[in-house]
This record gives structure tokens, sequence and C-alpha cells, in this order.
């Protein structure tokens, strides 16, 4: 197997809390991302799941230095980004773009569509005249769906799937190799979503790349990933083939968010198994000690889970989960 084109290893991003007044002091730390490893190879899609809060968009930004990691390690195709310069980071920036959650925010309300897809193009130099820049955004404009005579209109006269085709084309518009596409489809209506993954698909099978998908929805994670990795409180929880994780969880978090997905067949439906969970995600300013899931876990033994935390071990090729007690049952 040939080298992954993005390697993480052991990625900490902790925030800082300070107490509100004259004299701040730090009264605490975030844990946002508490030790996260994984691998993209070219062509491949990650997905990312888990419930709001558990670092999976900071995971995303930190690998692309959006936020700087407490500690660990990125390399991309071999190179280690934290020992980049910024003149160098900037270089490599053009393969590795990310298409953001919120395509209301995420585009300069006073750029016209056309400048907004252009703009990469010109930074790093990827068009040697303005014809050639402009006859580029129309291609991708059109490649994504979009009419090239767009190129005058502001984003205010899009809807919000127009908006984050828009989003779509500037990432693309530096030809990159790798894109994070932070929870890109959770604004949108369920139609346009469906729209937008099929653009997202198309697009990766017709230019190989790799994405790292971020979503809470796990059947549009199914629908788009190669592999999956759940994420609770920071941490990878299990990892393995998209439809290994989906059709025989083996850790308990993992199962109790499959047993949360409709099924459209009633009767399919009432006879499911399913999992509620007790309690509240806790803080992550506070995680508990041990496994992060055991106050909620069904099962949990005290002994053992709320005093040695569980390391990704593997269950069967390709496919780990971070718990004492996986199995497949259930």
């Amino acid at each position: 197997m040939t080298a992954p084109l993005l390697e993480v290893r052991d990625l900490v991003v902790h925030f800082p809390v300070y107490r509100r007044g004259l004299l701040r002091r730090q009264i605490g730390t975030v844990k946002a991302v508490d030790g996260v490893s994984l691998d993209i190879h070219r062509g491949e899609v990650l997905g990312l799941v888990g419930e709001s809060g558990c670092g999976k968009s900071t995971t995303g930004r930190a690998i692309l230095r959006l936020i700087e990691p407490t500690a660990g390690t990125v390399r991309f195709d071999g190179q280690d980004l934290a020992a980049l310069s910024a003149a160098d980071l900037r270089r490599f920036r053009r393969r590795m773009q990310i298409i953001f959650q919120d395509p209301y925010a995420s585009l300069n309300p006073r750029m016209t569509v056309g400048d907004i897809v252009a703009e990469p193009i010109r930074t790093h130099g990827l068009a040697d005249t303005d014809d050639a820049a402009r006859a580029r955004v129309a291609e991708l404009l059109e490649t994504c769906g979009l009419d090239p005579d767009f190129v005058r209109r502001y984003p205010h006269e899009f809807s919000g799937g127009q908006r984050q085709r828009i989003g779509i084309a500037r990432a693309l518009a530096s030809e990159p190799e790798l894109i994070v596409c932070d929870e890109p489809i959770s604004a949108l209506d369920v139609s346009i979503q469906a729209q937008i993954l099929n653009l997202l698909r198309r697009l990766c099978r017709e230019r190989g790349l790799a994405y790292l998908f971020i979503a809470h929805d796990l059947s549009a994670v199914r629908y788009i990933s190669d592999r999956v990795a759940v994420m609770y409180l920071g941490r990878i929880a299990e990892l393995g083939p998209a439809e290994t994780i989906c059709a025989r969880p083996a850790h308990p978090y993992t199962k109790a968010l499959i047993s949360a997905v409709p099924v459209p067949d009633p009767i399919v439906e009432q006879k499911r198994k399913r999992v509620v969970l007790q309690g509240e995600v806790p803080s992550p300013m506070t995680p508990p000690s041990g496994c992060a899931f055991h106050p909620r876990c069904p099962a949990a033994q005290a002994e053992r889970c709320d005093s040695e935390r569980p390391s990704l071990r593997s269950l069967a090729p390709d496919h780990s989960a971070a718990c004492h007690y996986a199995d497949y049952s259930g």
C-alpha cells in the first residue's frame, strides 16, 4: 500500500479558559482534541462523525493549521506541517483546502462570485493572464452546477445551496489534493443536501480528491465515505470501513449512534433494538478519567473502565475500536 497523503499522530488541541475581570487568570483548559490519530490516502474519503462539540471541526482546522495544535504531528505528503515557515505553509495550502459549514458566512459579501472563485487562482499564480483566470472561473462554476454568467453577482443573490456550490468552486480553484469538508450540508435543506453530496462524490471520482468529510449525519457519512472515524469527547472511539461501521458497529457509542438513525421501513424500524444513552456529554474541561464514554456506557465495567483509558485496538483488518470490551453483538 502506498504511503498516506495525510498522517495525523496524537493530535492535541487544548484551549485555555480565563477568569473574567481585571486580573485574567487561567482557571481551566478545554480539551477539544485529545490525542487523535488517523490517515487519509489519495482519492479516499474519510468520514469523521460524532455529536456536536466532540472536536470534529477543531480536528479539521488543526490539520490545516487554521488552528495551531497544542501537540502531535500532521504530515502531508511526508512533510511535517508544524515545521513549515509561513511562506512554505502558504505553498502547501494550495494543495489543502476547506469547505466551510455555513454558506452564508463563508463568502465575502463585498466580493462578486467571480472575484471569490478567482482569488485562489491569482494568489497562487495559477493563471498567466486575466483572461485565463476568467476562463478558469467560468469552468469551475459550470463544473459545480452554476451558470458562468453568475460571475458578476454577489453572494446575497443566491440560495444556500448555490452559495455552497460557490464555496466548493473556490476550494477547487487552487487544484487541491485534500479538501476538509466541515459539515458542508448541515445548514442546507434535505433535497439540497443530496445534490451537494452527489456533487462531492462526482468531484472525488473525477479528480482523485481526498476528503476529510466531517458530519454528524451517519447516513450522509455512509453514503460518501470509504472509511469512518467515530469521535467522542475529543478522541477516536472507532475506526473502520464505512459499511462495516454501519452494519457491524463494535463500540457501544457507535451502536448508540447507529440505533438513532431512522429506517424508512416501519416494520424494520419497529423491530430494531434501540440503544438509549443516559446522561449528557461530559464537559471537555473536566473529561472523565479512564474511558471518556464510561459514565454513559451500558457495557461499562467499573473496575477497569473508570480508571484505564482504552487505546484503539484492532478487531479485524482495517477495523479498530477504543473499548476494553468492544464486540459485534447487539
